[in-house]
């Protein structure tokens, strides 16, 4: 569905946001979105979408949700969840990426 999107709205139109708990499920997913599968076993096989990805507990993210919204539901994640992690490994695929 990503890629229908992503052929459908051109990919300078789109950014996917993350909510993965932890930093290897969200560098994978990332790792898929910009560079295709690494498994080369999905549809995202050898498909560079080069997209925008983020985390939704990155600061680019969360300034951008009002404060009481971000407080009710995803505040308790933030102190559940390797932030700092999560950031460093989308990090990581986006450094791959230029």
């Amino acid at each position: 569905m990503v890629k229908k999107a992503a052929d459908t709205f051109g990919n300078d139109n789109l950014v996917v946001v993350l909510g993965s708990p932890d930093a290897d499920s969200s560098e994978l997913y990332a790792e898929t979105l910009i560079n295709g599968d690494p498994s080369w076993m999905g549809p995202l096989a050898g498909v560079s979408l080069n997209l925008p990805v983020y985390h939704i507990m990155e600061p680019e993210v969360k300034s951008q949700i009002n404060p009481e919204v971000y407080k009710e539901h995803l505040e308790l994640m933030e102190i559940a969840l390797d932030v700092e992690a999560i950031s460093k490994g989308l990090d990581r695929v986006r450094k791959k990426q230029s």
